[in-house]
């Protein structure tokens, strides 16, 4: 008697098929955990609606992994092995996802594989698959890898589709089935030039997700206010930090209000009142000369410049904050595409992609916040007195301006 075919219902893709197997796999309380991480972590404070786990996020990338895989017209056991890596590429995230790996002397990726190969779910693993092809896969390596990890992976496509409709932001609609039924797979994937639309579309979204979502100001002094408390509890000793894959969202939270650390308690109190931190500098990183100057001031050089302003201006240290909005890497620009039998990078094949390369600075900023109390004493405030910025270029705007012409 054939097996009965199980579905779970998603927000996006509606009803997805799983077997026996991968249900037995979602049961393990390792998976289970991933329902109460929150897949955006602390931006429903912003995007009331981002109340999504990364629960939902790893079924909504097999789903589109599986997709991928039958596409390409793989063996049915590497189908099955894509589906299991994409559904747990996520596993070791730390609570509130990326917000606690800022923290944290490991990537989240060593934390996947720790879980996979140690722990429980190994016992479970193994009865169908080889642990470390799993790892590889999560990892981007081998020859399967790039479907889970790559430069147009099946992580990225869900998270902006699922991110964007869980926001409210309609920056992240892709046309994922576009791109996907236009990928080869040789060394890495291959993308035919009839997909080349979508994957411009993919890319425009994910460049406009970042300042409205991912990098909004409000969402980085929240994110730094949060790593700033628990690095405080995990010096104190009070988390393990190779133990933070055991913990969810709700655990840290109880830590935070309930520990001996005033500091944590403070902040989780702000947090969960929504009294933020306010901005009082912000310089656009595409007034300098070399925008990715900025990516070389070091941490401690920040920390520096934290604890001067917090002297000159009569504030506690630990309530001074400056943050760099992250890289903007946009990796997918390297996707190679298949023109008449050559391959070329996709930033050569289109226009918009190139423009993109140039105009990825003009968003991104070095923000300085400040408690909502102490925004008065700023009003003379440069930044340039504390910190060693890279030089301004006062011949810029016109250029930037001609590239968002060509951009749009």
């Amino acid at each position: 008697m054939a097996e009965k075919k199980r579905f779970i219902r998603d927000s996006v893709y509606g009803d997805i098929s799983l077997n026996k197997f991968e249900e037995r796999i979602m049961d393990m309380p390792q998976f289970q955990r991933l329902r109460r991480i929150k897949q955006l972590g602390l931006i429903s404070l912003i995007y009331p609606g981002a109340t999504h786990t990364r629960f939902e996020h790893s079924i909504g990338t097999m789903n589109l992994g599986s997709k991928l895989a039958t596409e390409l017209e793989l063996e049915d056991d590497e189908i099955e092995l894509i589906r299991a890596s994409a559904l747990l590429h996520d596993i070791g995230h730390g609570p509130f996802s990326h917000v606690s790996e800022g923290v944290l002397s490991f990537p989240h990726e060593e934390l996947t594989k720790y879980v996979v190969t140690k722990t429980s779910m190994r016992d479970l693993l193994e009865e169908k698959f080889d642990v470390n092809e799993i790892v590889d896969i999560v990892n981007g390596k081998g020859y399967l890898g790039p479907i889970v990890s790559g430069e147009l992976d099946v992580d990225r496509m869900d998270y902006l589709l699922r991110d964007s409709h869980n926001t409210g932001v309609a920056y992240g609609v892709i046309d994922y089935e576009r791109i996907i039924s236009n990928l080869q797979l040789e060394d890495g994937l291959i993308l035919d030039m009839k997909g080349v639309q979508a994957a411009e579309g993919a890319l425009v979204s994910r460049y406009f997700m970042y300042p409205s979502v991912y990098q909004h100001h409000t969402t980085r002094v929240v994110n730094s206010m949060f790593r700033r408390a628990l690095k405080k509890v995990i010096d104190d000793d009070i988390i393990k930090e190779n133990d933070i894959y055991k913990y969810d969202d709700a655990d840290i939270i109880g830590i935070f209000r309930h520990c001996e650390n005033k500091y944590s308690n403070d902040i989780m109190s702000r947090l969960d009142n929504r009294q933020l931190l306010k901005r009082v500098k912000a310089i656009r990183l595409d007034n300098f000369k070399v925008p990715e100057k900025m990516y070389k001031i070091e941490q401690k050089e920040l920390r520096k410049a934290e604890e001067e302003i917090a002297q000159v201006y009569d504030i506690d240290k630990d309530y001074v904050f400056i943050n760099i909005a992250e890289y903007p890497r946009f990796d997918e620009m390297k996707t190679q595409v298949n023109v008449d039998g050559k391959l070329y990078p996709l930033n050569e094949i289109s226009n918009i992609i190139s423009a993109l390369s140039k105009a990825r600075f003009n968003i991104p900023d070095i923000s300085v916040y400040v408690p909502q109390e102490e925004i008065n004493k700023f009003t003379k405030f440069k930044l340039e007195n504390f910190l060693d910025l890279p030089e301004i270029d006062r011949e810029k705007f016109h250029g930037i301006h001609y590239d968002q012409i060509k951009l749009f």
